[in-house]
């Protein structure tokens, strides 16, 4: 499969229709307006769904709207920067080392 490719067979246009009525009716103004908040792809925020992920995000927005709960998707995992993962990796003691060489107060819990 190439880069960026549908993993199966595409939407009907009658499920992208029925899934951006609800995308509205959640209050954004089209599919790249919930990109974030769905948790959608640059493909599906440009429309394009296969049958089994435009089924699966209309029934999380039904059940969504029968529970009266959000349906965004789950919290993106963090991203780091580069220094944040190499401060994650580095040793407590040389941390502390390295904050007391710039002046800062370091106390062991």
């Amino acid at each position: 499969m190439a880069f960026g490719q549908q993993s199966g067979p595409p939407a009907a246009a009658r499920q992208v229709q029925e899934l951006l009525a609800l995308i509205q009716d959640a209050g954004h103004t089209d599919f790249r307006d919930a990109r974030g908040p769905m948790g959608f792809t640059q493909r599906q925020a440009a429309g394009k769904f296969t049958r089994d992920e435009a089924a699966a995000f209309i029934d999380r927005l039904q059940e969504a709207e029968i529970d009266g709960s959000d349906p965004v998707a789950a919290d993106p995992p963090e991203r780091l920067s580069a220094v944040e993962q190499t401060m994650r990796r580095m040793p407590a003691g040389q941390l502390a080392a390295e904050l007391q060489r710039r002046g800062w107060t370091v106390i062991e819990p």
